[in-house]
């Protein structure tokens, strides 16, 4: 199964630029699986919820950043195969106030796959973007990771639809 998604690159949201005195850089990962859900994360000392991930080592490519939060974190290395850029998002910071997030957001489809959350993770939670939204989130996964995993989703009920119509016979 193939989901494709026009990549959205460079979405900069300047109504928060003026109110900032600094940026956080980080690379995230959208987890999701077939079945609709998307996997969450709440970090030890924080009451919103969001995706695996963290901030960007200087001179770190975001992929880079990526693949070593999510050993830390999930004790799950994807390969660059199973980790599709899907855009650099700014908003408000979720636990850092006078702080604008600068995401480099990951897809990552993980069927049939359990993780093992360590380092700063308290919670980690598989949920229907439904449910989701009745969570306490970060401004970020509110704004545009629930969408996109929601595009997502319906993409790949769309493809996986026509598949199965085109293997019917006629």
């Amino acid at each position: 199964l193939i989901v494709r998604v026009p990549p959205i690159v460079d979405i900069r949201v300047g109504r928060h630029c003026s109110q900032v005195s600094n940026i956080i850089r980080i690379a995230a990962a959208l987890i999701d699986d077939d079945c609709g859900r998307v996997f969450l994360v709440r970090k030890r000392g924080t009451a919103a919820f969001m995706q695996a991930g963290g901030k960007m080592d200087p001179g770190e490519s975001p992929l880079a950043a990526l693949v070593r939060e999510l050993a830390e974190e999930l004790n799950f290395t994807p390969s660059e195969n199973e980790a599709k850029f899907m855009g650099t998002f700014s908003c408000a910071a979720a636990n850092e106030p006078e702080h604008l997030l600068e995401a480099h957001l990951f897809h990552v489809r993980a069927v049939n796959r359990q993780f093992s959350p360590a380092a700063e993770l308290e919670e980690a939670v598989w949920v229907s973007v439904e449910t989701a939204h009745e969570m306490r989130l970060a401004p970020f996964t509110r704004e545009y990771v629930l969408p996109i995993a929601k595009a997502l989703r319906s993409e790949c009920q769309l493809s996986t639809h026509s598949d199965i119509s085109s293997r019917l016979p006629s």
